[in-house]
This record gives structure tokens, C-alpha cells and sequence, in this order.
């Protein structure tokens, strides 16, 4: 059986479409203005919120790119 996770975001309780490991999210989360209730090592996103943080996640590893001399 399949467990079912909500998503980490203080105030809300979605049901969870992705996940990501704490230390990936942990500095993208205060550029978009939210907050995590949890402290595991899993965070928890519904669609939602997943939108939000992924535009953050591609603008972040466009800069990794170019900082390392990596065609993007």
C-alpha cells in the first residue's frame, strides 16, 4: 500500500505530487516566501506550491551553470 504524504508548507494540507530532500529546498523556500512546518529530510510539495518552487530551482541552476562555464 502506497503512503500518502501532505504537503510540508505551513497551512496547507494537499495531498504531496513531489518530494525533495530538506537541504535542496531549505535555501529556495525563504526566496519564495514560504514556510515548512516539517524538519525531516524529506519536504513534501503539493502541485501548488511545487509551480512556485520550481520556477526558483531553474533560475538557481541556470546560475550553477553559468558560474561553472556550462553551456545552458
Amino acid at each position: 500500500m502506497k503512503q500518502t504524504h501532505s504537503c510540508s508548507v505551513e497551512g496547507c494540507g494537499n495531498p504531496a505530487a513531489r518530494s525533495f530532500s530538506q537541504e535542496e529546498i531549505a535555501k529556495i523556500m525563504p526566496k519564495v516566501g514560504l514556510s515548512l512546518q516539517s524538519s525531516g529530510k524529506k519536504v513534501y510539495l503539493c502541485e501548488k506550491h511545487y509551480k512556485q518552487v520550481k520556477k526558483e530551482l531553474k533560475k538557481q541552476k541556470k546560475l550553477e551553470k553559468i558560474r561553472h562555464g556550462l553551456p545552458f
